[in-house]
């Protein structure tokens, strides 16, 4: 089966895709409620889509074609207020966040679709482990060379975007001492991790050739990787975000992610080759683990310096690129939390170390989703 073409997208636009958990509020455990919750979402008219998702106390929530970070936000904020809406009507909430901090994964029901079920007969209890929560980012690109490379600049900043997002330091019950527990999860999957490095289309269709003459591979859905690229869109996808605390956030992070893809193309900063993926797992698993406190490790000089160095670093040469996007405010916010240790992930259990009852940590996170907290 041949890859498909790539389309032509506009450079450094953007769409934003949100996994969200459905909870009761008896004891803000997850609750199959994603069928309900679709018929409901269904009447309303709203920018983007509501969706299923594995299982069926998952929904998934995107925008539409945007073009800066407050666009992002203008599109999420009202399907957020018609989510919160809806759920109320079932006696349900809806929260953000990387993992629900106690379900218990063989409680969970499968999604009725195709597709779902097909992933559910190949991957038994992985499927149902699946429930976790995460935030995808797509960038245009115009050409598809230009996406493999952006794919591969973008691959030195993975740890930046798992440390700001990280809001998943509860699994089962038990804190996991990682401040992204969700992407071992992911990890699990055979065909996930890190893109293979190619820099021409015409060179990753011969891989894809090779890879569906396998029989493992299908389609572009099949790979699990961190950032993969969408030909049918005309982007590439960023798929390490866990799913933040607020839309606010989750708009916050695709601005820096524009702003980013922005320097690459107006000053081609470097060029990005295999040995940039000598330390990515050791970068991805630092971020994941210690979150804003992790060393990261430029793949380019080897100097260890900490990730929060590197993310500031980073940020100040932004600054033009986020002003011309209408970043600022989002990146304002992101830095100050960086200059302050604070992620969702901090948050969380700051609100366990005062409750310590993780089904009120729970309800509070369902608060602030909605603007309340």
């Amino acid at each position: 089966m041949p890859l498909e073409p790539f389309t032509r997208s506009e450079a450094l636009s953007l769409g934003v895709e949100l996994e969200l958990q459905l909870v009761n509020t008896h004891d803000f455990d997850l609750a199959p409620y994603a069928n309900d919750m679709l018929r409901l979402m269904a009447d309303i008219p709203l920018p983007g889509s509501v969706v299923p998702e594995m299982t069926s106390s998952m929904i998934e929530i995107s925008t539409g074609v945007c073009h800066s970070a407050r666009d992002v936000l203008s599109q999420l904020s009202p399907i957020r207020d018609a989510l919160v809406k809806s759920a109320a009507k079932l006696n349900i909430a809806v929260l953000g966040g990387g993992t629900h901090a106690f379900q218990q994964w063989h409680e969970q029901r499968i999604y009725d679709k195709p597709r779902f079920r097909e992933l559910s007969e190949l991957y038994g209890y992985l499927s149902k482990q699946f429930t976790i929560f995460g935030q995808h980012v797509h960038i245009g690109c115009p050409s598809a060379d230009g996406a493999l490379l952006m794919l591969h600049r973008m691959s030195r900043y993975i740890p930046h975007f798992i440390a700001l997002s990280a809001s998943s330091p509860f699994v089962q019950g038990q804190d996991t001492q990682f401040d992204s527990a969700r992407l071992n999860s992911v990890f699990a999957f055979p065909l996930s991790g890190r893109a293979p490095f190619m820099l021409s289309w015409k060179e990753f269709g011969h891989y894809f050739e090779r890879m569906t003459r396998t029989g493992v591979v299908r389609s572009m859905k099949d790979f699990y990787w961190d950032i993969r690229p969408k030909p049918e869109y005309g982007t590439v996808e960023i798929r390490v975000f866990d799913t933040p605390l607020t839309v606010e956030r989750a708009a916050a992070l695709a601005g820096y992610v524009q702003s980013l893809a922005a320097w690459f193309l107006q000053e081609q900063p470097f060029t990005p080759s295999e040995d940039d993926y000598l330390v990515y797992t050791y970068n991805r698993f630092q971020a994941c683990r210690f979150g804003l406190d992790a060393v990261y490790v430029d793949p380019a000089t080897g100097d260890h310096m900490p990730l929060r160095e590197h993310i500031l670093m980073t940020m100040s040469q932004l600054e033009w690129h986020a002003e011309a996007l209408d970043a600022t405010e989002g990146l304002a916010q992101l830095r100050t939390d960086v200059e302050g240790s604070q992620n969702d992930a901090r948050w969380l259990r700051e609100r366990q170390d005062k409750e310590r009852l993780l089904a009120e940590v729970v309800r509070q996170a369902a608060l602030r989703f909605r603007g309340g907290a």
